[in-house]
């Protein structure tokens, strides 16, 4: 009988261990809060502005990216993997995507041959990371309903991070895949999702950005970008691991580098960028996204 009463007392001082363990909570949240106003502000104001902005964040990637894989050449990597992906938003920018084509493949090509034997790859691969991102986000952003698709972007990824981490911390439970990410949990990875999809559909109504008919194919995609969004970070945690660094960078309080930030959005926007070209072509990507 003691045994059951004490029962809730445990359950009570485990959920109270648990939000004792979430020190690093006040960093994210103030660096989150300052990235995301920024990220609005860029978004609400569009055109070239938007292009800068997020042609910045992709610079921050391809220096982080090239200063992690430890390779040769480090200064010289960095002009190339600055103007190939500076070329690339541009391009995106005036719909010249035969252009960016060209670019990413010269790119690719020029920093596998500088990174070297044995880092070929991973050099040319920070080309294609960084240029995915900014070439995704500006094509969803420049087509018609690019607001509302980026508005419910911003909303599925959010949602699934803020989901996953009070899922994670408070609940537990198995891990995910503890070789690769150490702290991420099945509980995590499922409220995850499902308050990343939830968060599009909301985000979306609000905006007035719902097609008739479409509720179910937007919250399926919703699942399909949390989803994938989750997938980017275990990707980058992998990376980083293989590295043996604790974070990609040092520039965001609480959150290590941009990389660290923007694993699962690189993730999610290049995959909902290739789900709208795929169903209706490049230059009205956010259509393919919200429309169904």
């Amino acid at each position: 009988m003691m045994e059951g009463r004490d029962a809730p007392a445990r359950a009570g001082a485990t959920l109270l261990s648990r939000i004792l363990e979430m020190r690093d909570f006040a960093p994210r949240l103030v660096s989150a809060l300052v990235l995301a106003g920024a990220a609005l502000g860029a978004l609400w104001r569009g055109g070239d502005f938007f292009v800068v902005f997020w042609l910045v964040a992709a610079l921050a990637v391809q220096w982080e990216w090239q200063t992690l894989i430890h390779a040769p050449r480090l200064a010289v990597r960095l002009v190339m993997g600055f103007a190939i992906t500076t070329a690339l938003a541009f391009a995106a920018r005036h719909r010249a995507f035969d252009v960016a084509g060209y670019a990413l493949i010269s790119g690719v090509f020029a920093m596998a041959w500088l990174a070297g034997p044995g880092k070929r790859a991973w050099g040319a691969f920070g080309i294609v990371y960084a240029g995915a991102l900014v070439m995704s986000v500006v094509a969803l952003r420049l087509s018609l309903n690019g607001f509302e698709a980026i508005i419910w972007l911003f909303a599925v990824v959010w949602g699934t991070d803020v989901g996953a981490y009070f899922g994670g911390r408070l609940i537990g439970g198995p891990k995910l895949w503890p070789r690769v990410s150490p702290s991420k949990t099945w509980s995590g990875f499922l409220i995850g999702v499902t308050t990343g999809a939830v968060a599009g559909l909301v985000a979306l109504r609000m905006v007035g950005g719902l097609a008739p008919g479409s509720m179910l194919g937007v919250v399926a995609m919703g699942y399909a970008c949390a989803v994938i969004s989750q997938g980017g970070d275990l990707f980058e945690s992998g990376i980083k691991r293989h590295f043996r660094a604790k974070d990609s960078g040092s520039l965001i309080p609480g959150h290590g580098g941009f990389m660290d930030r923007l694993d699962g959005f690189i993730a999610a926007a290049v995959f909902a960028a290739v789900v709208g070209v795929t169903r209706v072509g490049p230059l009205e990507v956010a259509i393919g996204v919200l429309r169904w």
